[in-house]
């Protein structure tokens, strides 16, 4: 495996979404909800149909994998995982804090991870074996020593059914609930990656995303698993941890099987 062409690649596609992409962002319309086509899906398809149009020109044996247009078959054993905007409502309410995810899954695992935010033009990159790079330099999680301490995001609380919002409550009530933090989807994992964030705890999540932050996560120091403390492949069930600190793990896992 090629990973210094792949992560080229991987460049081109993230440049292709973010030119087809910052046209819609706060774009006056782009808060219209009708139908099928919304701005942000217009936004959405215009940045995966740049993505799949490179890949199939680069790649043509690599099976592709997107959020708005399915999956098309390939023969190498490779996919590539698209979500061309994580954090649509972010994007529709002009908050810059949504991404593109593009992911390389080799035989169901993640080995290449890229979140990019368009307007604030940061791209983080997280291989397998390599350290993850912020716009080209290295960065690191932080060190968390109690659970006490810790900075919890979520998307938001009604993303949980009952029954994982009890799990997310006990290991919120544990960490410092004064600087939880909600919102924000794929950009959490970047700033914990970045070391700003300590925890990132979520339900329902497609392969579309979680594949790309995977290898950003680890690359940073960090760890990623389902809530028994598994470790994130292709038919992961969608219940995501991010951990900064890997010592923490234990903690984690342990107060999120106590439920309120």
């Amino acid at each position: 495996m090629n990973l210094a062409a792949d992560i080229a690649i991987a460049h081109r596609l993230a440049d292709a979404a973010r030119a087809a992409i910052l046209p819609h962002y706060r774009n006056g319309v782009a808060s219209e909800r009708k139908g099928d086509a919304t701005p942000v899906t217009l936004a959405d398809r215009a940045a995966e149909e740049a993505m799949r149009r490179i890949l199939k020109a680069e790649c043509p044996r690599d099976a592709v994998h997107g959020e708005e247009f399915g999956t098309e078959n390939g023969s190498s054993g490779r996919t590539w995982v698209l979500d061309p905007i994580d954090g649509t409502t972010s994007f529709l309410v002009g908050r810059p804090i949504f991404g593109t995810l593009i992911a390389l899954v080799v035989d169901g695992w993640p080995v290449l991870g890229v979140i990019d935010q368009p307007v604030l033009g940061e791209r983080w990159i997280g291989a397998t074996g390599q350290p993850t790079t912020l716009n080209g330099r290295e960065v690191r999680t932080r060190p968390c020593r109690t659970l006490a301490e810790a900075t919890l995001a979520t998307t938001g609380p009604h993303y949980f059914n009952d029954h994982d919002g009890g799990h997310f409550m006990g290991l919120a009530a544990k960490t410092d609930h004064r600087r939880m933090v909600m919102g924000g989807d794929c950009y959490n994992y970047a700033l914990l990656a970045s070391g700003h964030i300590d925890l990132v705890c979520e339900a329902g999540l497609k392969l579309h995303d979680y594949a790309a932050l995977v290898p950003v996560v680890e690359g940073a120091g960090g760890t990623m698993c389902d809530w028994n403390g598994e470790p994130l492949h292709a038919a992961s069930p969608g219940h995501v941890l991010a951990i900064g600190d890997p010592a923490r793990l234990d903690d984690v896992v342990e107060a999120l099987a106590c439920h309120h």
